[in-house]
């Protein structure tokens, strides 16, 4: 089956956890802490693990999202503290080399808004050949613009679904 943004989802309940990182800035504002939340929740919802960079901000408002909804959240951090919404944290100690593994670990990648890390682990996944779903966030080649966290889980869940 090939996937296409508008491929329907249809989930089975004995389908692989899929792992799908949400990625973005560690210092976000109000609106883009709602925007990661609401994906947050989206992806505890279909059943897959949320994996971040485990700081704040983004990565802290998505960890809470799916955590508050029952969701499996993991955080690759970069030192040896995460948010206190990770249920999983693994300690890298390797600062920003952790994009790498962040983006290899992931089925999909959820960009909400962020900045040059952000920018670097777009880089890395496309590079790779890993799907990114992108909201409010840099306009690159090859990123998948979304709308909303709905359309941005969707697409993500979806293109998982097919491969």
């Amino acid at each position: 089956m090939i996937w296409s943004p508008s491929s329907p989802v249809n989930p089975v309940e004995d389908r692989k956890l899929f792992q799908i990182a949400v990625i973005g800035a560690a210092e976000a504002d109000e609106h883009e802490e709602e925007l990661a939340f609401r994906v947050g929740i989206l992806i505890a919802k279909e059943g897959c693990i949320l994996l971040s960079g485990g700081r704040g901000g983004v990565m802290e408002a998505a960890s809470r999202g799916a955590s508050e909804t029952g969701g499996l959240v993991v955080g690759i951090v970069p030192g040896s503290e995460g948010n206190h919404y990770l249920d999983v944290t693994i300690r890298t100690q390797m600062g920003h080399a952790r994009n790498a593994i962040i983006v290899e670990s992931a089925d999909a990648i959820i960009a909400v808004s962020g900045s040059y890390g952000t920018l670097s682990e777009i880089g890395v996944a496309l590079r790779i050949g890993r799907p990114v779903f992108g909201i409010e966030t840099w306009d690159i080649p090859g990123l998948i613009p979304c709308s909303t966290p709905e359309e941005a889980v969707r697409n993500a869940v979806g293109f998982c679904m097919c491969h």
